[in-house]
């Protein structure tokens, strides 16, 4: 088949997923696997939030709130902010995908981190426009380096705090250090995905940004600390004039009448949100240090997962791991050739993920020490 494909749309390498528990126990013919791959919230989703879904079931037969009023005025309640300025989206991912097709054109720039969530490439691509990567520093964001790459034709600029897949954060100082040196017509989009689970109180707060002049979009989901990844409901909050624009390019019901009710209830279960940053700061502590015991890297976090150095080629490790039930993330797509990434599970998930890193390191360690070919 002969088909006109647009050399920049060929050029996108399709985003690989976390693989799915069900495929790894067809695939090894095992059992009783455990994911932490995808940085989902271990707890499931927030119990008030099953119930407004269920709830919500009888009314299927009806389109949703196309424009989600109930929602965005609980989250404009929470966030002290006016409803105007928020735009509702099937994840955080749609957003992106909506400011990419009403902002960007082919003549445009766009900086981001490397590595970083790959959305921001994709979108940027499917718009014509050019990703323009800045290198971490070791694993911490650039900001000056990024304020360096800022030229003419760059349009937006995307940065991730705390940083997917390193777990870094930008501190609120040297963000606003960063914009007194960028141009106030390049759209700043602030995606706060992991927020929740920051611990460090001088992180950044895009939410302080994106009230006045200048364009700043922040970015959040309720896919993580909500629990909610499954029903792909996410928003932005920008300045009302962006939220009107993206208005003109959104889909009239892109997120559904469950999600909406799911995502306003949760909001609600304050409970369960602080059950979850306990877990999540408790297990991600636990796993540290017992890796730190077997005198292995791993390195700080500021989200629910973390990155861990295995010293050896992180996508023979993932395929190891899965034989024993483990869903793990390699690093080697975004760069790190022997780092692995690690969600926080509950203490079981969490106490099978070590027993198998240990076989598994031990295994690789004596193949290495042994001068095979692995």
């Amino acid at each position: 088949m002969k088909l006109n494909v647009p050399p920049y749309i060929k050029d996108i390498k399709p985003y690989v997923p976390g693989k799915p528990i069900e495929e790894v126990e067809r695939e090894y013919k095992i059992s009783g696997s455990v994911k932490l791959a995808s940085n989902e919230n271990p707890l499931g989703p927030s119990p008030m939030a099953v119930k407004a879904l269920t709830d919500s079931l009888s009314k299927l037969n009806r389109y949703p709130d196309g424009s989600g009023y109930y929602l965005k005025k609980k989250i404009s309640k929470k966030l002290n902010i006016v409803p105007d300025s928020v735009v509702l989206g099937s994840g955080s991912d749609e957003i992106i995908g909506m400011l990419a097709r009403a902002f960007l054109t082919p003549e445009d720039e766009v900086l981001m981190i490397s590595p970083s969530f790959l959305m921001y490439e994709i979108m940027t691509r499917i718009s014509g426009a050019r990703p323009v990567f800045v290198p971490l520093n070791g694993l911490d964001i650039d900001l000056d380096a990024m304020a360096d790459a800022v030229t003419p034709s760059t349009r937006m600029i995307f940065i991730t705090n705390p940083n997917n897949p390193t777990g870094a954060m930008v501190k609120h100082d040297r963000l606003k250090s960063f914009l007194d040196r960028v141009p106030q017509d390049i759209i700043l989009v602030i995606d706060e995905a992991y927020i929740e689970f920051v611990r460090d109180k001088s992180c950044a707060n895009g939410l302080f940004l994106c009230t006045g002049d200048r364009p700043v979009v922040v970015l959040r989901t309720f896919s993580k600390a909500y629990g909610l990844a499954g029903l792909r409901i996410g928003y932005g909050v920008m300045p009302p004039e962006i939220a009107g624009i993206l208005d003109r390019v959104r889909q009239p019901f892109n997120t559904s009448l469950p999600a909406q009710a799911a995502a306003a209830a949760a909001l609600d279960d304050n409970l369960f949100l602080d059950r979850t940053l306990r877990l999540v700061h408790e297990e991600i502590d636990f796993m540290r240090a017992e890796l730190k015991r077997g005198e292995e890297i791993s390195f700080p976090t500021q989200a629910n997962f973390f990155l861990v150095d295995v010293r050896t080629d992180a996508n023979l490790f993932f395929t190891e791991m899965l034989k024993h039930g483990v869903i793990i993330r390699s690093m080697v797509s975004y760069g790190f050739p022997e780092y692995i990434r690690v969600s926080a599970g509950l203490r079981d998930e969490n106490l099978k993920f070590l027993e198998a890193f240990k076989k598994v390191a031990t295994k690789l360690q004596c193949k290495n020490n042994a001068g095979e070919n692995i």
